[in-house]
């Protein structure tokens, strides 16, 4: 077994004393809040208590120890592996020594090769923890020729008798110096010249061009393998490729723009991402080539798990504010870019010494975007989960400037939120980017995430929109997005009777959730072009990536379905379909100043009988009420806490109010469309209970909708199917929970939940 892999292992099973670790292992357990990439954590919360720098090194030992390559390569890449992530690790006071000697922290290969410069003579594996330094001092340089086929050099310590560091030691160093860099170039994050230092392994005779190429495949196989096996399977061919370049081409042309773009956006690509179509536009718009060939020669940090969820246009943006603050541009960007100055903050901080200061001077080589990663995840019931809250807010703020405000290095007022280009003093070649919410904004958006298990939900959503000037009526289920659209698609056998009805060659799908109904109508029907409108950008985010990812033909809009006419020309539709989604235009739009107003529902259909052509048809699926009204109903409650979740929902239900008179300590009585209104709710149960609160899901009687279509239409309209039912799955999901029974205490059948109802628009008249 390995040295180090020793150590960990007695050292996790308790059995090595803090005095026999090695420095670099001390290093790594000390690391009590490490620094890492939150890009692979399941759960931000399991990090407490658990150490995942020194768990990582580890597999990547395990790694190495199951590698066929030379005993010397191996203790070379043993030292390597070992020091590579200790800029990750130590304690809170070791980092603070470190920061104030001036080792680079946030790029973490250097500030691991600084830390093996300062400490590698005494904690190298295959030095005998320094040991042996008085035995190598008396070695000459000259016994220490590492071109041979001994490249360990006898495994000697980190310097010379004269202070000189060896060949061994600064083969070793420049491993630290760009470990991981040939996967970063694969995701588009560095240029390729990061990893010239590799090739002068070669120049100075140290390793020959096969030592090379078996050594740094080796370490990349350890560096990814321990991230994940099924990765390194995936990209070795291409490592592979990287690696000869860096032998026989170190001048190896970089990608370019449009290239390294889809790399680091290849998560958001491999989740339907329209890449081509996404850059074709920005091309459109702008001379993107030009505007961030800036970034050629500079490293990105933390991009990928930062930004994946934001829009091509949105990271472009970014990228363009954070290369337009003040004092980013070289001498050399300047003659591709005009200036300009954004939000530029100075504190207090650490990075390179003074002389690589006055080396580099101010040129920036290194964009961080860990703050910004940092900030757009929490822990929700233990799973990661992005704070679309600040997405969303983020997405509203860069909308706000154009391509040449950025360009001309405009700044622009937003209440609560500005973008944040941070550099350190001490680190003058690495600048951070995030975006920085008001203290109040912060507090409500960490009021939303508390609120997500009560009523106060969408209370505290409809402030957070407020206050970043959000239209209240662009509702999104931010809170379990992903269940709400799987539990849309789980329906599909309810919404394909509405393919016995559609007419025409063009289809518009009003909210369409997970994309259920289009895969229906392009499976079934194909000869119909679909199109699906929704208000909730999350809504359409998902779709589009699940149409590019599963390469169907529908489209979607982000549109308002009171406004149909300014997404498709009237009189150009075939069929419209409101499957589920009249109740919640109801329930959530305010019109005159309140919501649960059913002129909001004839605004609905006046919009979509608007851009019906002649013969063509509404379809609506969706809650309804029982007549006559005045019948009253018994629930007798089967659960303990039944009775309690009627209180609750008395008090928290939004659409009106409900009353019920309690019979005895597990039974009530109320009034018929109030006991189905809340068994809906109650069905459903506590994971869905902050929505269905909002929501009132039989919105009318059947003589009120056919009055409500009459007023909308006219006598343009002619309602060809009218009719309804109780929807499938209810009685027995309530079954074992309740017994319904009527105002004698006698048993009796739910009544009908669901209407159907087909509106076809009459032809040879003229339209309204």
């Amino acid at each position: 077994m390995l040295n180090a892999l020793k150590a960990i292992q007695s050292y996790k099973s308790g059995h090595l004393p803090e005095g026999e670790q090695p420095l670099w292992l001390q290093l790594l357990a000390a690391a009590e809040q490490p620094n890492i990439n939150l890009e692979r954590i399941h759960s931000i919360a399991e990090l407490k208590g658990t150490n995942p720098v020194l768990d990582y090194v580890e597999r990547t030992i395990l790694v190495l120890e199951q590698l066929q390559v030379s005993f010397w390569m191996r203790e070379i890449l043993e030292d390597v592996l070992v020091w590579s992530e200790t800029a990750k690790a130590g304690s809170p006071k070791q980092r603070r020594k470190w920061q104030k000697q001036g080792v680079n922290l946030f790029v973490h290969n250097v500030g691991s090769a600084q830390l093996y410069d300062m400490y590698g003579s005494v904690g190298n594996l295959h030095g005998k923890q320094g040991h042996r330094e008085e035995e190598h001092s008396s070695r000459s340089e000259s016994s220490r020729d590492l071109s041979n086929d001994d490249p360990s050099g006898n495994t000697q310590n980190a310097q010379t008798a004269y202070g000189s560091p060896t060949p061994r030691h600064e083969i070793i160093r420049t491993l630290i110096a760009t470990h991981g860099l040939i996967g970063q170039y694969i995701r588009g994050e560095i240029p390729f010249a990061e990893n010239a230092p590799l090739h002068s392994f070669i120049t100075q005779g140290w390793l020959t061009a096969n030592e090379m190429q078996a050594i740094l495949i080796a370490l990349n196989e350890c560096i990814i393998a321990g991230v994940d096996p099924a990765l390194w399977n995936q990209v070795q061919a291409e490592v592979q490729r990287i690696v000869g370049w860096i032998i026989t081409k170190p001048d190896h042309t970089d990608w370019n723009v449009k290239e390294r773009l889809s790399r680091l956006r290849s998560s958001s690509i491999r989740q339907g991402e329209a890449m081509d179509e996404a850059y074709a536009k920005l091309q459109a718009q702008l001379e993107i080539e030009k505007l961030l060939a800036p970034l050629a020669h500079r490293t990105l940090w933390y991009v990928e798990s930062a930004m994946h969820d934001f829009s091509l246009q949105e990271m472009v943006k970014i990228f363009l504010l954070t290369l337009h603050s003040e004092g980013m541009l070289s001498v050399d960007d300047l003659t591709m870019n005009s200036t300009g100055i954004g939000r530029v903050t100075e504190e207090e901080g650490v990075g390179l010494n003074s002389t690589s200061q006055e080396q580099q001077g101010d040129m920036v080589r290194h964009i961080s975007f860990e703050p910004l990663m940092n900030t757009m995840y929490y822990d929700y019931k233990g799973v990661k989960k992005l704070n679309v809250y600040k997405k969303r807010m983020i997405e509203k703020y860069l909308e706000q400037y154009s391509w040449e405000q950025i360009e001309a290095g405009e700044t622009i007022t937003y209440p609560h939120l500005t973008h944040r280009i941070e550099r350190h003093p001490d680190l003058r070649d690495t600048v951070f980017v995030t975006f920085e919410f008001s203290p109040a904004a912060e507090k409500l958006i960490a009021f939303c995430i508390e609120a997500e298990k009560s009523p106060l939900y969408e209370k505290a959503v409809l402030l957070l929109f407020d206050l970043f000037g959000l239209r209240r009526d662009a509702y999104d289920r931010f809170h379990n997005e992903e269940t709400y659209l799987a539990d849309m698609n789980s329906s599909g056998d309810y919404k394909k009777v509405l393919l016995d009805y559609m007419v025409g060659k063009r289809v518009l799908d009003i909210g369409p959730g997970g994309g259920i109904l289009l895969d229906l109508i392009e499976q079934e029907r194909p000869e119909m072009e679909s199109i699906g409108i929704d208000i909730s950008a999350n809504v359409i985010e998902a779709l589009e990536r699940k149409k590019q990812r599963e390469a169907h033909r529908w489209q979607v809009l982000k549109g308002d379905a009171l406004q149909l006419d300014q997404y498709v020309q009237p009189g150009t539709v075939d069929t419209v379909i409101f499957s589920s989604i009249l109740h919640e235009l109801y329930s959530y739009i305010e019109r005159d100043g309140r919501r649960f107003n059913r002129d909001t529902v004839v605004a609905a259909l006046r919009s979509s009988f608007n851009v019906l052509s002649p013969g063509g048809r509404i379809l609506i699926r969706d809650g309804i009420m029982t007549e006559p009204e005045a019948q009253k109903r018994r629930i007798r409650f089967l659960e303990p806490d039944g009775m309690r979740w009627l209180e609750r929902y008395t008090q928290d239900f939004q659409g009106r109010i409900i009353e019920f008179e309690r019979i005895s300590e597990d039974e009530a009585l109320l009034d018929i469309n109030d006991a189905m209104e809340f068994l809906y709710t109650y069905t459903w149960g506590e994971e869905a209970y902050v929505h269905e609160i909002q929501e009132q899901f039989g919105i009318f009687t059947p003589s009120a909708y056919e009055q409500s279509i009459r007023e909308a239409l006219g006598e343009q309209a002619e309602i060809i199917t009218f009719r309804h039912f109780l929807q499938e799955g209810y009685t027995e999901a309530l079954g074992e929970r309740i017994i319904f029974m009527d105002e004698q205490g006698q048993p009796a059948p739910l009544p009908d939940s669901t209407c159907l109802i087909v509106i076809e628009k009459k032809k040879g008249m003229a339209d309204r």
